[in-house]
């Protein structure tokens, strides 16, 4: 098995297969439960939901889901759950294409950006409230970091063993700092390039997000031409770099 193939089995092992769910019981009726409080919420909000709502829904007595969910706050952690491990299942869908951790990292990026607005994976509430990714994210964000935390272990783990990672990088550490980077694509706004354009975007993560998690390039001294025959010492500049005296002639006349 390849290392991009068991990546993908490893984190396809902890967050399920794509489209199951892991509230589903043996007569289903969770699942169904599960399902029509999701359409509650996109018709009704979350201030609005109710489980009598939810059980019409379902086809099933408020006594039944009672039997499967404590109460309604129990119910929306569940919804929540499960729209968070569809996104990570999804998103391990794209992520596991690529080969390299770099290109994981962008990848994911786009995803998150791509699919903020898609209903099926974040659940789109009535136009007064956020998505449900976004209360997601307020409401259980501890939660989130660490379920993306261990998302990306294996990413990282398969990526020293490609070299892509310097000696002594704190795997979980590694992780938890993607994790921040990624949120930040989801809930900040971009200033020095667009947010929406998926090659952008790549671009922004290839250029910064990943680079300090590699090998550190050895620098070499420059190079010193020594007059032994007196006390001054001559450095060589390297006719490629400007000085500075040539900058500031190439400024001033730009």
């Amino acid at each position: 098995m390849s290392s991009r193939a068991s990546v993908g089995a490893s984190v396809g092992a902890s967050v399920g297969v794509a489209g199951a769910s892991p509230f589903a019981g043996p007569d289903g009726t969770e699942e169904r439960i599960l399902v029509a409080a999701e359409k509650c919420l996109a018709r009704l909000g979350l201030a609005r939901l109710s489980l009598t709502d939810v059980a019409a829904q379902a086809g099933v007595s408020r006594g039944a889901v009672y039997l499967h969910f404590a109460d309604r706050r129990a119910l929306i952690d569940a919804v929540l759950t499960r729209a968070a491990g569809r996104f990570v299942t999804r998103c391990a869908e794209t992520v596991s294409r690529h080969d390299t951790l770099v290109d994981q990292v962008a990848e994911a990026a786009v995803f998150i950006r791509g699919h903020q607005s898609d209903k099926v994976l974040t659940l789109r509430l009535p136009a007064d409230e956020e998505s449900l990714f976004a209360t997601l994210l307020t409401t259980r964000l501890e939660r989130v970091v660490e379920e993306w935390v261990d998302f990306w272990i294996p990413y990282l783990t398969a990526a020293a063993e490609r070299g892509e990672l310097r000696d002594g990088v704190d795997h979980r550490q590694a992780a938890e700092w993607i994790v921040r980077m990624m949120l930040s694509f989801a809930i900040m706004p971009a200033i020095s390039f667009d947010n929406d354009r998926p090659a952008q975007v790549r671009a922004f993560v290839r250029s910064f997000i990943v680079d300090g998690l590699g090998p550190r390039p050895e620098v070499e001294p420059p190079d010193m031409d020594t007059n032994t025959d007196s006390n001054t010492t001559t450095t060589e500049v390297n006719p490629t770099i400007p000085t500075n005296t040539e900058a500031t002639k190439r400024g001033q006349t730009s």
